[in-house]
């Protein structure tokens, strides 16, 4: 049975004549587990927000949405609400309740539910989805994770018969996230409820899914299984997005069946070394090998003897700190949800101040920095969540903003100006309004924004969040030329893919202090779980391998 039919659908932001959407025709079928991927921008949350009808952008719509051969305007708000689920990418954009149980109850009271029904509802879905430990605890105390889940619960409630999801795990860790997305697929298989999904994440999602509707410039360029679509992607910008298992066989001659799992990769890898008698006993790469310079260089992050809690009776976020980071350094520290990262950033920018220890930045006292010096020149941040630095209706006067309190010419301003927003590729985007910008075009004008203050320390808080594969290769090539220019880079990120190629330090963050901190390749050969799919597909041949570029040319080496 078709559950969506999508016909000849085009669509277009107000006040703008380039269509963000053009010419769609899709059908998805009942139980089907769809994932939607493209590059930033390319409307894929656009598509899926008006698959209901409360969710639908303002703007030129042509075409039709057909909701089980209905047209979905003619479908009433509470038949959509019932069957049609919607998780956001933010957890805490959906949570409107103070107590978990109160918000797994909210949607089903606003439906006239009676309380018996809402009490067997509630009941069976916390215990499936494991609520039933914090059942009673404030939504405020709880991790990304949990109010991801939770969010999905509440949804589930409603026993929906399709879900769609804006990319619900771009604030969880690897392991968090690989837990939500298995939840997913067992709804998927168990209940036989349909799953539409945006994922930058296609290591886990590919594996899982029916069918990769790929999107580019507001178009499906492909609807195909997964193994279709990584033969027929091999030469697209968007295969440096596909699972490691499918690059690795696509780069190293398409021998045989795709694999799209680590299990599957590694029988094939294996199949693939006895077929072309490749030496495995010299699989030898320089584990010191680093993109770091010097180890001589000085330190322009200091964090002794660390301590911090937000309350004055309530526990330690972070214990006992100790950080060194050094000039022109790519430093990435990883961990789970609540370890105390981004609360070790918002001290280090003394958005909070420790009660205990003491921090350096370039060499001087914190503390002894007078107002906005701190900012000017020195240091920027990009937060976590980008809508907190817009301020105007437009990117353009958005960054016009930033020279304000500049005292530099109209030709320096226009100068710095052209050179940011050529570094960032927001061009396209300079007479939109910020707000109606995709979460990685959000990434890069917030970016762009921070760069104009000239820093030359930058600390980027999950910088990828909400970018492919595609536009995390150009953050990369952005930041290294930084480097190169004399900048430090601090992030904190759950990506470990993109750290590990291209950080030249990284740490694991746990229970609010640093566990380990190593050279990159040290630190991703050490780790089981913290590590990269390379390393998983490949550690048992090639164990110093990190990223694909490791294997293949270890293969041509052998």
């Amino acid at each position: 049975m078709v559950l969506f039919e999508i016909k000849n659908l085009s669509f277009s932001y107000p006040n703008q004549s380039e269509k963000v959407l053009s010419n769609i025709n899709l059908k998805i079928e009942q139980g089907d587990f769809v994932s939607v991927c493209g590059k930033s921008g390319c409307g894929k949350s656009t598509l899926i927000k008006h698959f209901k009808s409360s969710s639908a952008p303002y703007g030129k719509l042509e075409g039709n949405i057909f909701y089980k051969g209905k047209d979905i305007n003619d479908v009433d708000d509470r038949t959509q609400a019932f069957e049609i689920g919607y998780v956001t990418q933010n957890p805490d954009n959906q949570i409107v309740t103070d107590k978990v149980w109160h918000e797994m109850a909210f949607g089903l009271e606003n439906l006239g539910l009676d309380l018996q029904t809402m009490r067997i509802r509630i009941s069976e879905m916390a215990s499936y989805f494991g609520i039933q430990n914090w059942f009673e605890k404030n939504v405020s105390e709880l991790s990304g994770g949990q109010k991801q889940i939770l969010n999905l619960a509440s949804v589930m409630a409603m026993h929906p018969e399709i879900l769609i999801l804006d990319e619900p795990t771009s604030q969880l860790d690897p392991i968090a996230s690989t837990e939500f997305l298995h939840t997913l697929k067992r709804l998927n298989l168990e209940f036989g409820t349909t799953i539409l999904i945006i994922e930058h994440r296609l290591e886990d999602v590919f594996p899982i899914s029916d069918k990769i509707l790929m999107m580019d410039k507001g178009e499906v360029i492909a609807y195909d299984t997964p193994k279709n679509i990584g033969e027929k992607l091999k030469d697209n910008d968007m295969f440096v997005t596909f699972p490691t298992p499918v690059q690795i066989y696509a780069k190293l001659g398409q021998v045989g069946e795709c694999p799209l799992t680590i299990r599957d990769g590694r029988k094939w890898l294996d199949k693939y070394i006895e077929e072309n008698n490749i030496n495995v006993n010299e699989t030898f790469l320089d584990v010191n090998q680093s993109n770091q310079e010097s180890n001589n260089s000085k330190n322009v992050i200091e964090a002794k003897n660390v301590w911090f809690r937000y309350d004055k009776n309530g526990n330690d976020i972070v214990k006992g700190l100790n950080l060194e980071v050094k000039e022109n350094e790519i430093f990435c520290i990883l961990g789970g949800n609540g370890t105390g990262k981004s609360t070790t950033l918002s001290l280090l920018s003394s958005v909070n101040k420790p009660y205990r220890g003491k921090i350096l930045i370039d060499g001087k006292d914190i503390n002894k920095y007078k107002s906005n010096e701190l900012f000017n020149g020195t240091l920027a941040m990009l937060p976590q969540n980008p809508q907190t630095l817009f301020v105007s209706d437009t990117v353009e006067n958005d960054l016009l903003e930033m020279f304000s309190t500049m005292k530099i010419s109209k030709a320096e301003k226009e100068e710095k100006l052209k050179q940011v927003i050529e570094e960032t590729e927001i061009s396209n985007l300079l007479k939109s309004h910020p707000y109606d910008l995709s979460g990685g075009e959000q990434q890069r004008v917030a970016l762009a924004k921070i760069l104009l203050l000239n820093p030359k320390i930058i600390f980027l808080d999950e910088p990828t969040k909400s970018l492919d594969g595609f536009y995390k290769n150009k953050l990369a090539k952005i930041l290294n030329k930084m480097k190169q220019n004399g900048r430090t880079f601090l992030i904190v990120s759950h990506d470990v893919e993109f750290c590990a190629k291209n950080a030249d330090t990284c740490a694991m963050f746990f229970n609010g202090n640093l566990v380990t901190k190593q050279k990159t390749r040290e630190f991703f050969i050490g780790n089981n779980f913290y590590t990269t799919a390379t390393n998983r597909m490949a550690r048992h041949i090639f164990k110093n391998a990190v990223v694909i570029e490791d294997v293949i040319k270890l293969c041509e080496k052998n």
